[in-house]
């Protein structure tokens, strides 16, 4: 990492590009990378071992490659081009935050990073079983039970709302309701799978959102098990 002058720089030229794209969303779809990354980056979240997260030479350079920068322009001071523009996106973000931290006092609250395999037998796992040693430990940005959990999203099943690799927080004590997108754990099945639950009258379906995905819309199976509820993935769910 950066040393904190030459990190400062980088975060507030990415702050520039958040506001030259339009969004943060739009800066993400625009340089390829993970918008809950980003905006991981954005809120300096920590890291498993506590370190905040900034913005390293491999995320600097899609963002200079991405948005027709030259090689180096995140590690100069632009802030004097545009002296607005930080400020504002900067500003917007530290009122959400300040916001959001008055409203969910465990904004930092502690969950587990586990397996689709441990997903499935989780409320198992969660009363009592003790985790492996080593599991990371990743702070939850919003309120979120301390059973909480979290997973990396797997395939393409879900997109394009999730992409294969985005860490998803999911709350067990969440009741599932139409709409939610939910971690399912089938009969017979070891892994679980995230689909997006459909409730019409007293059926229950879900539902992979990828338009090409084979089966997209299937009856929930009367056996299938709901393991919790998606809460967060770089934004509120």
């Amino acid at each position: 990492m950066k040393p904190r002058r030459e990190q400062q720089i980088r975060l507030q030229n990415l702050e520039l590009l958040v506001n030259e794209a339009g969004s943060a969303a739009q800066l993400a779809r625009l340089v390829r990378t993970n918008s809950s990354y980003l905006s991981q980056v954005r809120h300096r979240m920590p890291t498993p071992s506590g370190t905040p997260r900034g913005v390293g030479d491999q995320l600097a350079e899609k963002l200079e490659r991405g948005m027709g920068k030259p090689e180096g322009w995140m590690d100069h001071p632009h802030l004097e081009d545009n002296p607005d523009s930080t400020e504002d996106s900067t500003q917007r973000d530290e009122d959400s935050l300040v916001t959001e931290k008055r409203q969910h006092s465990n904004l930092r609250s502690l969950h587990p990073l586990i397996s689709w395999v441990q997903a499935s037998d989780w409320c198992t796992i969660a009363k009592g079983r003790a985790m492996p040693h080593g599991t990371a430990l990743i702070p939850c940005p919003i309120k979120c039970s301390v059973k909480s959990f979290v997973l990396h999203t797997q395939g393409a099943s879900m997109e394009p709302k999730f992409h294969d690799g985005d860490m998803i927080f999911v709350d067990p004590k969440v009741e599932p309701e139409h709409d939610h997108y939910v971690i399912v754990r089938s009969k017979g099945s070891a892994e679980a799978i995230l689909r997006q639950l459909i409730v019409e009258g007293e059926r229950r379906y879900l539902k992979a959102l990828n338009p090409d995905w084979p089966e997209r819309i299937i009856k929930m199976d009367a056996a299938a098990t709901i393991c919790g509820v998606v809460v967060f993935k770089g934004e509120a769910m």
